[in-house]
């Protein structure tokens, strides 16, 4: 067999499945503990344009100084978040307290 037919055949196979992978980007959102409820709708809109792209959305709430003493203010904001954009995606990674940030992973709605 012909080696330069053969490497020909190995870069078309490789080629074939690049083209049928799907790249699952991880969009980042970060929120605030004292956010208005405009300020999280507008949030949302944009998490839910990520998720109708296919994409992962990260999203954290950070506080910062006595905010660390009221982190069950974080996890009612992040549960508020994912209320509005569950038409769009679901909660891959529950609110998980990471340091001084709050972080729930949401994944597109598969039908």
């Amino acid at each position: 067999m012909d080696y330069g037919k053969y490497k020909y055949e190995l870069a078309k196979k490789e080629k074939e499945a690049r083209k049928n992978q799907k790249v699952i980007n991880i969009k980042e959102i970060r929120l605030t503990p004292n956010i208005e409820t405009h300020d999280l709708n507008v949030k949302a809109k944009r998490a839910m344009d990520f998720l109708k792209d296919g994409d992962k959305v990260k999203v954290s709430v950070r506080f910062r100084g006595r905010e660390m003493g009221h982190t069950e203010i974080g996890k009612e904001v992040l549960d508020e978040f994912a209320k509005i954009t569950a038409d769009y995606g679901v909660i891959d990674k529950a609110p998980k307290l990471e340091g001084k940030s709050m972080v729930m992973y949401l994944g597109p709605k598969t039908e």
